[in-house]
């Protein structure tokens, strides 16, 4: 796995935490620890995604920076050989 997969499948798992972390506090919205935890990994995934953006290629289009041409979904797709 190079660097870029590597970097993808780490924010896919802390993607994954924040998800369940998401859902879990939905049907416990006054567990304190939970949105720690929540706000936690949040940031983290916010981090990772900012670094991978600026490094590769944007993941969403909150990260596209499009100030002269549009950026968003240019990259190669998964199945096209990305990641």
């Amino acid at each position: 796995m190079n660097q870029k997969e590597q970097m993808f499948h780490d924010i896919g798992v802390v993607d994954f935490v924040v998800v369940e972390l998401t859902e879990y506090l939905d049907t416990h919205p006054d567990d304190r620890k939970a949105l720690e935890y929540f706000n936690h990994y949040a940031k983290i995934r916010n981090q990772m995604t900012a670094d991978f953006s600026r490094k590769y290629d944007p993941i969403t289009a909150k990260e596209a920076k499009c100030d002269t041409e549009w950026t968003w979904g240019m990259a190669p797709l998964p199945w096209e050989g990305a990641c």
